[in-house]
């Protein structure tokens, strides 16, 4: 989320952590398990859209419209839709599992820029 937040230099994504404590799914008219199952997103019309249409909007709107148009190509638009299903179904899983790089990596990257003096 926060790597899509730096490339949105137009300021089109307005990402919510649904994880967050105090977050209210019924705000947004959704119920916390709907949340957690599968990636959602509310357009500027009120129109809602789930799953991998989700993540082609934000990584076009994030300055990766080559990678999203390879996403809609015949070809492998359903291995990505089918893709994006089982790793949503396991994604706590996995996140657990790759934290520690993810920490390693920023930590280096803090030390690099000097911030982490």
């Amino acid at each position: 989320m926060d790597a899509l937040r730096r490339r949105d230099g137009c300021r089109r994504l307005q990402l919510v952590d649904t994880s967050a404590p105090g977050f209210d799914a019924g705000a947004y008219g959704f119920a916390a398990d709907d949340l957690d199952a599968v990636i959602h997103a509310v357009r500027p019309d009120g129109s809602v859209v789930r799953g991998m249409d989700v993540l082609r909007l934000a990584y076009g709107a994030g300055g990766f419209g080559w990678l999203v148009q390879a996403t809609r190509l015949p070809l492998l638009k359903g291995a990505c839709d089918v893709g994006y299903r089982l790793f949503a179904r396991h994604r706590h899983r996995l996140s657990r599992a790759v934290a520690p790089f993810i920490r390693a990596a920023q930590a280096r990257a803090l030390r690099r820029s000097g911030s982490g003096s």
